[in-house]
């Protein structure tokens, strides 16, 4: 099955679930929010699986995340997130890694944030503000349809590379129309609203915020994947990849919600510890890195 027809298999299917529960919101869109964490904190462990993060403080971290974001507000979120810093702590001290701690720790809370800020923003989004409905859907399509025209016109057109070293498959050309496409779904979906809630000139302030957070989010998921030597986190969601790919699409939607954003980023060039010495033992370093590839 090619890529482009996977991906509309699993679009037909996902996108009305996504929207039905997002119309629902409540412990519907709790429900959806928390099974993709586990899948997608699930992918992450395995992708990240060489620099040893600690599993459990991340599931533990993002689960409680969420049921605060959903019963008490951001504050809350925030110290359920915090949490995995102290099973962190704790778990590391227990653990055999052979990953340095500096090193496990950091990507366990990385885990953390990057899954549990995202989906756990999504459900505030959903639940503060005077039009939550409305803005959480109008966010969602925008991110899609800049995906989607990006995609799309990339395959068609696409020439001038937009960030070769971390992602060669996207284009100016992609990045320009799928922009333009995602401005206008904001301006379109807000429009009746102009003058009860948005402006015009905020609902495309919106757009063009949520198209940047998108593509810098891409990029960002990007970097980390090649730090990793991965093309996808996963298989479950055919042509769209793996579940923590669907997430960082939430994760840059966050800009849109009109929130503060913690981004945090590991990035580990070279772990002794963890890879064979380039200078003495090329063919060994050749065959990890095959078979590190090949297990994903």
């Amino acid at each position: 099955m090619s890529s482009l027809i996977s991906r509309l298999l699993v679009s037909a299917v996902g996108v009305p679930l996504v929207l039905g529960m997002l119309w629902l919101g409540g412990w519907w869109l709790f429900s959806l929010a928390a099974a993709a964490a586990l899948v997608a904190v699930h992918e992450f462990v395995t992708m990240a699986r060489a620099l040893r993060p600690l599993a459990p403080a991340i599931y533990v971290g993002v689960l409680l995340a969420l049921v605060a974001a959903s019963t008490a507000g951001i504050a809350w979120m925030l110290g359920g997130l915090l949490a995995t810093f102290v099973l962190a702590f704790v778990l590391n001290a227990f653990s055999t890694t052979r990953a340095p701690s500096t090193v496990a720790i950091a990507a366990t809370v990385l885990g953390a944030a990057w899954i549990g800020f995202g989906l756990g923003h999504l459900v505030l989004l959903r639940h503060e503000h005077d039009e939550a409905r409305l803005l959480a859907l109008t966010v969602l399509l925008t991110v899609w349809a800049a995906d989607t025209f990006a995609y799309f016109a990339g395959r068609l057109f696409g020439r001038y590379k937009l960030a070769p070293s971390l992602s060669p498959g996207k284009t100016w050309e992609g990045f320009i129309v799928g922009s333009l496409a995602g401005v206008f779904v904001s301006f379109v979906a807000l429009y009746d609203t102009r003058h009860s809630y948005l402006s015009t000139w905020q609902a495309i302030v919106l757009g063009l915020v949520v198209v940047l957070a998108s593509a810098a989010g891409d990029l960002f998921e990007s970097m980390l994947k090649r730090d990793m030597e991965v093309k996808d986190t996963g298989r479950l969601l055919g042509g769209h990849g793996g579940m923590l790919d669907r997430v960082d699409v939430v994760e840059r939607r966050r800009a849109g919600g009109g929130r503060a954003e913690l981004e945090a980023g590991v990035r580990l060039d070279d772990l002794d510890r963890l890879t064979p010495d380039r200078a003495g033992g090329a063919e060994e370093g050749d065959a990890l890195h095959a078979a590190r590839v090949a297990a994903y």
